[in-house]
């Protein structure tokens, strides 16, 4: 699929922001997209569902972040097959992590070549 680069930001952006939808129940309210040769960087704000809210306002940050994590092993083929449709480079790496207050998901994927625009 060939893109240019701001199509291709707003498109992985898009298809982040719907998949944590489709997979939580609720996703994120705004998503910005970093593309560096071989490296995209989706950055998420807000998102939590209101269980996980709770939990964070009860001191339960690492219960919270372990299970995000842990959940994102288990659909990673989801967000990686979306972002090699969008790049047309095949993932190599992916990593996931998040942070509160304010709430931040960061999305990190290596690809084997810089996208193909």
């Amino acid at each position: 699929m060939e893109h240019d680069i701001g199509s291709m930001r707003a498109a992985l952006s898009n298809a982040m922001v719907r998949r944590k939808a489709e997979l939580y129940g609720k996703g994120p309210e705004r998503a910005k997209t970093y593309l560096n040769e071989e490296h995209v960087f989706v950055v998420m704000e807000g998102g939590l569902t209101a269980s996980e809210e709770q939990l964070v306002e009860a001191g339960e940050r690492d219960l919270v972040r372990r299970y995000r994590l842990r959940f994102q092993e288990v659909t990673e083929n989801v967000l990686t097959g979306d972002v090699e449709q969008i790049t047309g480079r095949k993932v190599i790496g992916y990593h996931s992590q998040i942070a509160f207050e304010p709430t931040r998901i960061y999305e990190i994927f290596t690809l084997d070549a810089p996208p193909e625009t």
